[in-house]
């Protein structure tokens, strides 16, 4: 039996699934990804000298607001009355990797929520360092774990 995209209908129109049956469970999403920068833009933001002020404060808030946000900007996704979200960041040697969690209990998964908040933080990153580094390479964003719903728990390889 092949499977159908669940956001289409029999015509093949695009349609919000009706989540509507099933029932609230926990779910909580990780999401991740990587900027790469120059020493100079690395070492700004490190000391916190970068030109537009705190970089990681604002790009934390960028990320948590954009999680909040997903269903305007995604548009099959359903809004979602989250529980949590916080967006995390650790130094590397050439950039800065961001980790996203959002949850909910809810009938649907949050892992756009989780994958909107990184990609925003990362976004924000680049916004915040652009006057030292305009080459910042984004990337690697992707779902790290995932649990709660009928398909069960999940983790990246």
């Amino acid at each position: 039996m092949t499977k159908r995209p669940t956001h289409l209908d029999e015509t093949g129109a695009a349609h919000m699934v009706d989540v509507g049956a099933k029932p609230a469970t926990q779910r909580r999403a990780v999401a991740g990804g990587r900027i790469t920068m120059s020493a100079e833009a690395l070492e700004a933001i490190r000391s916190g000298n970068a030109p537009k002020g705190d970089v990681l404060s604002t790009a934390r808030i960028a990320g948590i607001m954009a999680a909040k946000r997903t269903a305007d900007l995604i548009p099959l996704c359903h809004p979602l009355s989250l529980t949590k979200v916080c967006v995390d960041f650790a130094w590397e040697d050439n950039g800065i990797a961001v980790t996203a969690v959002a949850q909910t209990s809810g009938p649907t998964g949050v892992e756009m929520e989780a994958l909107t908040a990184a990609s925003v933080a990362l976004l924000t990153l680049y916004d915040m360092a652009k006057a030292l580094d305009r080459a910042m390479v984004l990337g690697d964003i992707r779902l790290i774990e995932k649990s709660g719903g009928r398909s069960g728990d999940w983790r990246a390889a």
